[in-house]
């Protein structure tokens, strides 16, 4: 156990000196290339690594990286296949990922390993980022010829769609269907309880409908008021609106399932005559809603709109609300301004879970409102959510684990079928749970919500 081991910095010199890469002049063109590339990524982890410690074992024997102390990060891989070196040297961190969902690895702790990554950031950046860049340069072209045909990259290929099955959501989300951060309070135990108390039966569902409730509220919605929605989801906060607040819904979806399934849920509430849910693009909103609602609220689905396109967002929601005495609410998982940039890279978001989302900054946002809306927008206020979404992924893995059986999914997912399919479409859930989670513990990514009021609108009685 790595918990044995002295507390000693171990060098990559040290750690390579039985390597040898050019003792292996016998080797076949793919066993040669994984050589190079299991070389390079070890050589600059010594390096890297300033903060926990790494124990990485395959078939040529163990290593360790960082400093082992009681009470470190302390992480262990188990390299299965040989073809993680060169996921990794050609595809970095969406390498490690894919990796993780085909089996290639084993990982003592997924989020264990996360804060890993994150906690050595810098160094990760200045060293192995750019040997991977450096290397995967000359080297793309292996990557068809060793990884492109095989049955595991067919595997990849099955579970890379976004998702749309509404028994996959119901097996893992709260009773609402809310597909975003819960807030959690005092009674829950609060943004640790689960982890401190142990999570309880209802938890989620009192956290998402705190939630719901807070963003109706801080839209300042009254009895008749009329909402517009961007993002459907499953109906849960137009349902809430309507049976609760008495007001009346428009939500937008480009889900035809989550269309269905939310009209259902409406029949059911007894409210068809209050909520209308709308199979349609937000930029295609029909000239009869100008000026025509009370309040906007839309809970992350801006990280599908697409940096060029926020201004028109911002106009088009303007367009929508009343020109006094209206309110937007708008949430979404965020960058810090340092990180932000309209073009994003792909990773294993944008490949395995939302192809094309880009998550904007909460200026950029604060900047397109006031350029969308000509200045008719005053921001009422910011709040950062990220704090409650850690504990709200550990909910989500729970439910999937306790929730999700394979011959109900595979109904869907015909692809499925075979078990070891089924497995990596799994870990990809719990690995966008880790990877996630550990981004808004950490600060990599944050959860804002922002509220605008009208020019010269009261923000409540205060006199």
């Amino acid at each position: 156990m790595a918990a044995s081991q002295p507390c000693v910095q171990f060098s990559s010199s040290k750690a390579l000196k039985s390597t040898s890469l050019f003792s292996s002049s016998l080797l076949s063109p793919r066993s040669w290339v994984i050589s190079l590339a299991r070389h390079s990524i070890l050589s600059v982890l010594g390096d890297a690594i300033t903060t926990g410690h790494l124990t990485i074992s395959d078939s040529e024997g163990t290593r360790y990286y960082g400093r082992h102390q009681k009470g470190c990060n302390d992480v262990h891989l188990k390299i299965v296949n040989d073809n993680f070196w060169l996921r990794i040297l050609l595809s970095g961190d969406l390498g490690f990922s894919e990796a993780y969902m085909i089996g290639d690895i084993e990982v003592s702790s997924l989020k264990a390993c996360m804060d890993l990554w994150l906690d050595n950031q810098s160094g990760m950046e200045d060293t192995l980022s750019s040997v991977v860049a450096r290397v995967s340069a000359a080297f793309s072209g292996f990557y068809n010829s060793f990884l492109g045909q095989t049955r595991s990259q067919a595997r990849l290929n099955a579970i890379a769609s976004y998702d749309q099955s509404n028994e996959l959501f119901k097996a893992f989300l709260s009773a609402e269907m809310m597909y975003s951060c819960a807030l959690w309070s005092g009674s829950e135990g609060g943004v640790r309880g689960d982890l401190e108390d142990g999570p309880r039966p209802g938890d989620l569902e009192a956290a998402q409908l705190r939630k719901i409730r807070h963003v109706l509220t801080k839209a300042r919605v009254k009895p008749g008021h009329r909402i517009l929605e961007f993002g459907s989801g499953w109906g849960g906060l137009a349902i809430e609106a309507a049976r609760t607040f008495g007001c009346e819904v428009d939500t937008l979806t480009l889900s035809i399932e989550q269309k269905t399934l939310a009209e259902e849920r409406i029949r059911v509430a007894g409210l068809e005559d209050r909520v209308r849910v709308h199979l349609l693009d937000y930029r295609e909103i029909p000239a009869e809603f100008e000026k025509a609602f009370d309040a906007f609220v839309s809970i992350e689905m801006l990280e599908h709109v697409g940096a060029q396109h926020y201004n028109t967002y911002f106009k088009l929601v303007d367009f929508a609300l009343k020109s006094r005495d209206a309110t937007a609410v708008v949430s979404s998982s965020t960058f810090p301004e340092s990180r932000f940039t309209g073009y994003q890279a792909e990773d294993f978001m944008r490949r395995y879970m939302w192809p094309n989302s880009c998550l904007p900054s909460a200026t950029a946002l604060i900047t397109a409102a006031q350029t969308g809306s000509c200045n008719r927008f005053t921001l009422e206020g910011v709040e950062n959510h990220a704090a409650h979404y850690p504990r709200t992924l550990r909910e989500w893995g729970r439910r999937l684990d306790c929730n999700l059986a394979q011959d109900t999914i595979v109904k869907d997912y015909p692809a499925l079928r075979e078990r070891a399919d089924y497995e990596a479409f799994k870990r990809k859930w719990h690995y966008l749970f880790a990877y996630a989670g550990a981004g808004f513990a950490k600060g990599y990514i944050t959860c804002h919500m922002l509220t605008f009021i009208r020019p010269n609108d009261t923000p409540g009685r205060c006199d």
